[in-house]
């Protein structure tokens, strides 16, 4: 298990802009990696009604299961690393773990498990790398036959990040568009938020 604290900035990105950053940093296919997200929450939402997220993460040779919860500044990240094959079966079969880290933290909303449904899947194609304000991340993703282009800046310190991004921004005059986190978009693409 582990426990980290997750500040970023981020923004949605015009199919323009998200070239402009690629040609800027000069990005092939070959500097993105992809990751798919299971996303999961009760039937009456309520992990999404106290700001709580919850996924497995495919990686191409590992997964892992992490429950994010709200802090002052940014979210606390708890996560159980599983191999490869554990997380697909999870996966394919729209079950959560039944034990680990994550559901023991589950149980501070009194939620089990088994209760959990699988919501939706969101696949992101992520550039990411470090630069002077902080970790970048370029992402492309695809959700209930949908797509967007986003932003992310991951920092230390959520009021130089939050200056730092506004600045980065103008630098390449891209317009701020608040983006909702993955999850929200991937919820609401399958009509999860209605319910």
């Amino acid at each position: 298990m582990s426990e980290s604290v997750e500040i970023e900035y981020k923004s949605l990105l015009a199919a323009t802009d998200y070239k402009k950053l690629l040609d800027f940093y000069q990005l092939t296919a070959a500097d993105f990696f992809s990751q798919t997200n299971a996303y999961y929450d009760t039937a009456d939402g309520r992990l999404r009604n106290a700001g709580w997220g919850l996924r497995i993460r495919l990686y191409s040779d590992y997964g892992e299961a992490t429950l994010k919860t709200p802090l002052t500044d940014g979210l606390l990240e708890t996560t159980d690393k599983l191999s490869l094959g554990e997380a697909n079966a999870y996966v394919e079969a729209g079950k959560f773990l039944s034990a680990g880290h994550t559901v023991e933290k589950l149980q501070e909303l009194a939620v089990t498990a088994d209760e959990l449904e699988q919501i939706a899947q969101l696949t992101t194609k992520r550039a990411e790398f470090k630069i002077p304000e902080g970790l970048l991340a370029i992402d492309h993703s695809f959700y209930s036959g949908q797509e967007d282009f986003e932003v992310e800046l991951e920092v230390a310190d959520a009021q130089i990040g939050q200056q730092a991004f506004r600045t980065f921004l103008q630098k390449f005059d891209i317009p701020y568009k608040k983006a909702d986190n993955k999850i929200k978009r991937a919820f609401s693409a399958a009509n999860f938020d209605k319910k």
